[in-house]
């Protein structure tokens, strides 16, 4: 859809009969960084304050905790109800966009990498964007685990698709390869990886954190390490789970029960090993709405889009009308 037509849309309130007929499904909105300019990887500061007023005047916003409450408990879905999720606990969670949430009086769910906040590791994907970005080579050739990159480094854009498409192979391995792998591309662009993560890509701390708290954003667990929790074995798995519940009680006072799965990856397996580790919802990456009869441990939810009017065509749930129309299109019917 050009764009010019879709900011028309919009505008127009084109979008607002989807919004009202998936009223009584709840929508978890799906944030992760944030800045103070425009950015492509991240939410600006003004997207941000414009999906608020627009949450705020269509919307109840509640946290992930208490709308998983809700639809495990109610009889029906309330209407209008949301969630604002926001992923890792970087820091710029606190300068950027909790002012905002204070502005506004919303509430929100942070979800933590525990040992991220703690200063024992950092986010191991920002690893992959810190090596292109600042390593003096031009050009990366190199298998990793059997599969051959070859990129040229020449400028900004090539550096970050570099790091997209490096990470894209990296999520596919065992923990410990890819631990191992990150090494080598990090050997072979000749530039060392620090042991704590720079400025730009560090947390929030702890006493941040449970200010956050006490304005209304609850802080959630989002593991201890960020893996693929797919990709390692059961007693990783538990303790990455049990470990990271534990220490949000800790350092918040208080246990929120909900959990996110890092990268959205989860099967059987992983969904019962959260159960068993005392968390009561769970939310994954896939898009879509949430109703009674969403499994509360596979909730689902919608990316953020820094651009206005595609915020308000995907959250009003068109985009999943659409994608249903085309993977199931009307059959064109005749009479025997």
């Amino acid at each position: 859809m050009k764009q010019a037509v879709l900011n028309l849309l919009a505008s127009g309130g084109a979008f607002a009969p989807f919004r009202k007929a998936n009223r009584h499904k709840a929508l978890i909105l799906m944030y992760h960084r944030f800045s103070q300019g425009d950015d492509a990887f991240s939410t600006s500061a003004r997207a941000f304050r414009r999906q608020l007023e627009y949450l705020r005047a269509h919307y109840t916003l509640t946290t992930v905790s208490q709308l998983a409450k809700h639809l495990g408990d109610a009889e029906e879905v309330q209407p209008s109800l949301a969630a604002i999720t926001i992923d890792d606990g970087f820091s710029d969670a606190y300068d950027i966009a909790f002012p905002l949430l204070k502005r506004y009086d919303a509430p929100a769910t942070v979800f933590t990498v525990t040992d991220f906040i703690d200063r024992r590791s950092w986010i191991w994907t920002d690893k992959a964007r810190f090596l292109t970005l600042h390593t003096h080579v031009e050009k990366l050739a190199m298998s990793v685990a059997g599969h051959a990159f070859e990129f040229n480094l020449n400028g900004p854009s090539s550096r970050s698709e570099a790091a997209v498409r490096i990470n894209e192979r990296l999520k596919l391995l065992d923990d410990n390869v890819k631990d191992e792998a990150i090494a080598s591309i990090a050997a072979a662009l000749k530039i060392p990886i620090p042991d704590l993560p720079p400025a730009e890509c560090g947390p929030l701390t702890w006493e941040q954190a449970r200010e956050m708290h006490n304005h209304g954003v609850e802080i959630a667990s989002h593991t201890l390490t960020h893996p693929i929790l797919t990709n390692i074995p059961d007693e990783r798995l538990r303790t990455e789970l049990e470990q990271s519940r534990g220490r949000v009680a800790e350092m918040i006072g208080h246990d929120s029960g909900a959990f996110c799965y890092p990268n959205g990856n989860y099967d059987g397996r992983v969904i019962r090993e959260v159960e068993r580790a005392g968390y009561k919802c769970a939310v994954n990456t896939e898009p879509g709405l949430n109703s009674k009869e969403t499994n509360l441990f596979s909730l689902k939810r919608i990316p953020a889009i820094s651009d206005f009017a595609r915020f308000v065509k995907a959250s009003s749930g068109f985009e999943l009308a659409q994608a249903r129309l085309r993977s199931n299109p009307p059959r064109s019917g005749h009479v025997e």
